[in-house]
């Protein structure tokens, strides 16, 4: 035992020696470079004084960046998380200029813009001389990634424990985009997964109508996603927009699945949380938007930033591959505006910063959260990866660009898996997505207006002049007239039996919704038909929308298609009428959705081409989920073979409250945490 520790011990000096004495030579280097660099006084100074300086320069750099780096990143917990990623060289360098002050002989001094890319440098010198020195040593191996996450190891049970399960989700990666990335090469992780002696399989299953992060991952995390219709919707008992993104909105939307199911979530027991929109009931939380808005020492939502950037070289590392990023997607956007791809949608703005914190900063961040996660022996993980998500949306789920990040995003389950035979238990990791992305262009690139300038227009609204020039919006103020029997006026004076608020229409990608706020009830088609006669029939019958969901005094509720097609909710059959085309399982989606308290007066889809599997977003999307069509729908379920099959033979996966209950149940088989339900709820409660 005593041997074994002096030989660690030993060990981990000769690595500290071997780091220094690379930064001292990275130091001279680089002064030798730089013109506003120098470690040598006016009088020229010996080769020895001038490597002493650079020595004891390392030295104090290390020294600090060890010691004060940590307190003040801790101090900036409360910056977002975005201007801290910006702020890291700027720290960095205050920390080289300080140690460049504490050398008593005076010499070596440098201008603040070279103290910051000097600094950067020689945090990335050590950083990968540390790494190289540790690749042979499993136990150094071990202790590096353990410090990523900032966790205290804590005992595991004597004798073999029991497995534990991480669940990676990567956002957006259809089924489909899973299997082509494996084919082309891209993923070689997944590859070998599925190779000729496969360890894992993979099966897709199908969301619901909302195919989107909040209604997928609050289904399989809290194992219900009852009324939640879209990624964002007008909730008329409270007078709010609810948008599944918002921290407030998430709070509210898990408070509302653990009062249904009466459980905390999936994770309840021993479990982490990580990259999410909820929490799942863990404990252990880093990066959860439900949390977000809380105040306070309670909320550890932001601990995990604290766990990556509180190593300065992990830091400066993720900085530069920041800014690397957003040169990227400045590049990328600019050749695809000359070339004039089409489609096209605009990319500058803040984009190029989002996108880099999505691909970069969230990525780190969340993957050294899980690191320490499965090193401290945590029983159940579920991490969310959005990188594919986010560039799929501006630069297409097909296109070279989300090409790249499924090559990153095979790389982070690569190193998971590494550090899966250093963890104290066994792991199975299981990967999932929450939806696919179905491809097209824009509804306002194709028709030259808005879904919401349409409704405008079929309610004999004002609409931009623009609009009133477009094919649609004249033909949709034709439809006013002739549905009115008088001309609408040319200023878009509404007709007098149009009164009350205006409508509120929202979009979530092909979905888009319409609510009349002053109408406290869900409003029936009469209604409907009674304040806004040519409304309901400019939308169905324009080439841009496949089908409408209106509430119905007759039949309780009617799908609206174009021509006059007309068919109540309790007789929809896939493939025929207004969702012929739609694929297995949109009846039964369009029924759930209809029954739900905060469905929209008027639900609308887009139209979708089954052949070339594209659809028309109503936001700035050329690859957009969150309705029904195409491979939106279409996620994946990738499982360890030591798990059982997620359902039996020639059986569907069908919604996430189904996905929550497959989890659950591999959670019992690995011993695993069990959420306290009833007896018989396994077995048949799924919301109508």
């Amino acid at each position: 035992m005593g041997e074994g520790r002096w030989r660690r011990v030993a060990s981990g000096v000769w690595r500290s020696v071997a780091v220094w004495a690379v930064s001292t030579v990275t130091m001279l280097v680089l002064a030798g470079i730089l013109p506003d660099f120098r470690l040598q006084a006016e009088n020229e100074d010996s080769a020895t004084d001038i490597a002493v300086t650079a020595a004891f320069g390392a030295g104090a750099f290390g020294v600090l960046s060890s010691l004060v780096w940590p307190l003040l990143v801790r101090l900036l917990l409360l910056v977002p998380a975005l201007v801290l990623g910006l702020l890291v060289f700027f720290l960095n360098g205050s920390l080289l200029l300080l140690a460049l002050h504490l050398n008593p002989s005076g010499r070596g001094e440098a201008a603040p813009e070279t103290a910051v890319a000097v600094a950067a440098v020689m945090s990335a010198v050590a950083s990968a001389t540390g790494g190289a020195l540790t690749v042979r040593d499993d136990d150094a191996y071990r202790r590096r990634l353990y410090r990523l996450s900032d966790r205290r190891r804590r005992a595991v049970p004597d004798g073999v424990p029991t497995p534990g399960t991480v669940f990676l989700q990567l956002d957006g990666v259809g089924h489909d985009v899973l299997l082509d990335a494996v084919d082309r090469g891209l993923m070689p992780t997944v590859r070998g997964w599925l190779g000729d002696r496969p360890t894992h399989r993979l099966t897709p299953w199908r969301t619901d109508w909302s195919s989107q992060t909040g209604a997928s991952q609050l289904g399989i995390l809290h194992g219900s996603n009852e009324d939640v219709p879209a990624f964002r919707w007008y909730e008329k008992d409270r007078g709010e927009v609810m948008v599944s993104n918002r921290p407030s909105s998430a709070a509210e939307l898990q408070r509302r699945a653990v009062e249904r199911t009466g459980d905390g979530g999936l994770l309840t027991l021993d479990g982490a949380s990580r990259g999410n929109l909820f929490g799942g009931g863990a404990e252990e939380l880093a990066l959860v938007l439900s949390v977000a808005a809380r105040r306070g020492r309670g909320n550890r939502s932001r601990a995990g930033y604290f766990a990556y950037f509180s190593d300065p070289a992990n830091a400066v590392r993720t900085a530069m591959s920041f800014v690397a990023e957003v040169g990227r997607e400045i590049g990328q956007s600019t050749r695809a505006r000359l070339r004039k791809q089409r489609p096209r949608v605009g990319r500058g703005g803040l984009y190029p910063f989002i996108r880099a914190f999505a691909t970069v900063v969230e990525r780190d961040v969340v993957v050294a959260a899980v690191i320490g996660d499965m090193l401290a022996g945590r029983t159940a993980v579920y991490a969310d990866l959005v990188a594919y998500d986010e560039v799929a949306h501006h630069s297409g789920p097909l296109s070279r660009d989300a090409q790249k990040v499924l090559e990153r995003l095979d790389r982070s389950l690569a190193l998971l898996a590494k550090v899966a035979e250093h963890a104290p238990r066994a792991y199975r990791i299981v990967v999932l997505s929450d939806h696919g992305q179905s491809p097209g262009e824009t509804f306002r690139a194709r028709y030259g207006l808005e879904l919401g300038e349409l409704v405008r227009a079929g309610c004999g609204l004002p609409v931009p002049r623009k609009v009133q020039r477009t094919h649609s919006g004249a033909e949709a103020r034709a439809t006013v007239r002739a549905a009115l029997r008088r001309p609408v006026e040319e200023n878009g004076a509404q007709h007098p039996r149009v009164h009350g608020s205006e409508p509120v229409v929202l979009a979530s990608g092909n979905l888009g919704l319409v609510s009349f706020p002053d109408v406290h009830h869900r409003m029936t088609r009469e209604e409907i038909d009674a304040r806004h006669p040519a409304l309901l029939s400019t939308l169905a019958n324009h080439p841009g929308i496949g089908f409408l969901l209106v509430r119905s005094e007759r039949h309780g509720g009617v799908v609206l298609g174009a021509h006059g097609a007309e068919v109540p909710v309790a007789d929809l059959v896939d493939g025929s009428g207004p969702l012929d085309g739609f694929g297995p399982g949109a009846a039964d989606a369009v029924r759930r959705t209809h029954t739900f308290p905060h469905t929209a007066d008027i639900m609308v889809n887009s139209w979708y081409d089954p052949a070339e599997g594209e659809v028309l977003a109503f936001e700035e999307q050329i690859g957009s989920h969150g309705g029904l069509g195409g491979a939106q729908g279409r996620p994946f379920l990738l499982s360890p073979l030591a798990l059982s099959a997620p359902v039996r033979e020639g059986e569907e996966l069908v919604g996430a409250e189904q996905v929550h209950r497959v989890l659950r149940r591999w959670l019992r088989e690995s011993a695993g945490p069990q959420v306290p339900l009833a007896p018989d709820h396994d077995n048949g409660r799924q919301a109508a």
